[in-house]
C-alpha cells in the first residue's frame, strides 16, 4: 500500500495518545511530526517509543536556532535518534546550518524559513526587509547552500522556493487545510494539500484536519488519513 506524502503533526500532550495516533494512521502516513512541546515533555525516550510502533519516518521538528557551535552540540545529541528530518531556523545563517548538517549527516536537515503563522504585517514587524515570499527564498537559499536536504516553506511560497533551490531539495509545507475544514486556525497563508503538491511541494504537514477525528475512534481517524491521502497519491 503506498502512504501518502503527509507528515502527520502528533501535537498532544499524552503520549499514550500519540503512540495510538501512530498506529491509527501508519497504514497510509509516510512521516510523523514530534515538535518541541512533544521533546521537551517525553525527551528521547518517548521519540524511541513512537519509532516503536512504526516503519514510518519521524520528522523532530526541534527548529534549532542558536550559534553554531551549539546547534552542532544540539543535533549530535539526537543523532542516535535517526531521525529523517530535523528543522533548524535558516536564519540562523549559514555557518549555523552547516552545522547541523555535518553533525547529522544521515538526516535531512531541514531548513525553516517563514512561519506559517506570520502574516505580512507580522514579518514586517520582526524587521525582515522583504515581504514574506522574498523572505522565504532567501532563506531557502541559504539553507540549501549550506547543505540541508529540506525545506519548510508555507503553501504560497513553494513555486518561487521550488524555482530558486532546484529539483533536489525537499519542500514540506504546513498550512494546509482539506476544504472541507473550516477555518484556518493559527495559520496565516494556507492552501489545499492537492493544490500544494501541485506546486511543487513533497510532503504536506497536516494535524488537525486528522487528529480532530480521533474523538470518535481509531477507526474514524484511520479513515480520515486515507481519505485524506487518497486525493495525494
Amino acid at each position: 500500500m503506498s502512504k501518502a506524502p503527509i507528515v502527520l503533526a502528533v501535537d498532544t500532550p499524552d503520549l499514550h495518545t500519540a503512540i495510538s495516533w501512530v498506529k491509527a494512521t501508519q497504514d497510509h502516513i509516510s512521516v510523523f511530526k514530534l515538535g518541541l512541546e512533544f521533546f521537551l515533555t517525553f525527551g528521547a525516550e518517548g521519540v524511541k517509543s513512537i519509532q516503536a510502533e512504526t516503519d514510518s519516518d519521524i520528522f523532530l521538528d526541534l527548529k534549532l536556532h542558536d550559534i553554531p557551535h551549539t546547534v552542532s552540540g544540539a543535533a549530535k545529541a539526537v543523532a542516535h535518534l535517526a531521525p529523517k528530518f530535523l528543522t533548524v531556523h535558516s536564519s540562523g545563517g549559514t555557518a549555523m546550518v552547516k552545522a547541523a548538517v555535518d553533525a547529522l549527516p544521515n538526516t535531512q536537515v531541514t531548513g525553516v524559513t517563514i512561519l506559517t503563522s506570520l502574516s505580512e504585517a507580522d514579518v514586517t514587524e520582526i524587521g525582515f526587509k522583504s515581504a514574506a515570499l522574498d523572505s522565504a527564498v532567501a532563506l531557502s537559499r541559504i539553507a540549501v547552500n549550506a547543505g540541508a536536504g529540506a525545506i519548510v516553506c508555507s503553501p504560497l511560497e513553494i513555486s518561487a522556493v521550488r524555482r530558486e533551490v532546484g529539483a533536489s531539495p525537499i519542500i514540506i509545507t504546513p498550512g494546509v487545510r482539506p476544504l472541507d475544514m473550516v477555518g484556518t486556525d493559527d495559520q496565516q497563508r494556507t492552501m489545499t494539500p492537492e493544490d500544494a503538491i501541485a506546486a511543487g511541494a513533497n510532503l504536506v504537514v497536516i494535524g488537525r484536519p486528522i487528529t480532530q477525528s480521533w474523538a470518535k475512534g481509531a477507526q474514524a481517524m484511520k479513515e480520515r488519513a486515507q481519505e485524506i491521502g487518497a486525493h495525494l497519491i
